[in-house]
């Protein structure tokens, strides 16, 4: 039997993944089957499953990438030369995520991520460490921003973090479900609250 090539059995996993992506934003985690994603790619049940044995394998893998764009554009912004001000990171990391809130973006996605983290400790898990490092990137940029003089040397790195991590999804959400505001607007929004320099 030959070997298959791993470009091959990369192709065959993304067709995969495009495909649950597929199903996933048409008719939810919940009300997708594994037989609706084997017949959107279009392959046989065992060459499925080769690949993800269960949905749950499918929801953890296209969670991972849901993430992993984010994970570099704010790796870019930790180690930055000159740090960004504050405010200027969170524009850059809120450009980043304005890519993904279209009908097919994969905020839709991350949203059922959220949801079903609830119930599925795995996935719970993989969901909070995630998190946890998008935090330590803001933290990051916050101990910078406090040897720059912008944030006060007494402040909380970790708090301050936490605040400006959560402008993140508080943004994508209202965009999700409201459609606004825009960016502009909601940058504007903060540097209103944040106390001038």
């Amino acid at each position: 039997m030959p070997r298959v090539s791993p470009e091959h059995l990369a192709a065959r996993r993304r067709q995969i993944v495009d495909a649950a992506r597929r199903c996933f934003l048409r008719e939810g985690f919940h009300r997708t089957t594994m037989q609706d994603v084997i017949a959107e790619a279009g392959l046989s049940v065992g060459a499925v499953y080769r690949y993800f044995p269960s949905k749950a394998d499918l929801i953890n893998a296209i969670a991972e990438e849901a993430v992993g764009g984010a994970e570099i554009v704010f790796d870019e912004l930790r180690h930055r030369e000159p740090p960004l001000p504050l405010i200027e990171a969170l524009d850059r990391a809120l450009a980043y995520v304005e890519t993904q809130v279209g009908d097919d973006g994969a905020l839709r996605i991350a949203v059922q991520v959220w949801g079903e983290a609830q119930r599925d400790p795995v996935l719970a898990e993989l969901v909070a460490a995630k998190y946890d490092g998008f935090r330590r990137h803001f933290e990051a940029l916050v101990r910078r921003a406090q040897d720059a003089g912008e944030v006060p040397a007494d402040a909380d790195p970790a708090a301050v973090a936490s605040a400006l991590f959560g402008l993140v999804p508080g943004w994508f959400l209202q965009r999700l479900l409201t459609g606004r505001p825009d960016r502009a607007t909601y940058l504007a929004g903060v540097r209103a609250l944040l106390p001038p320099n």
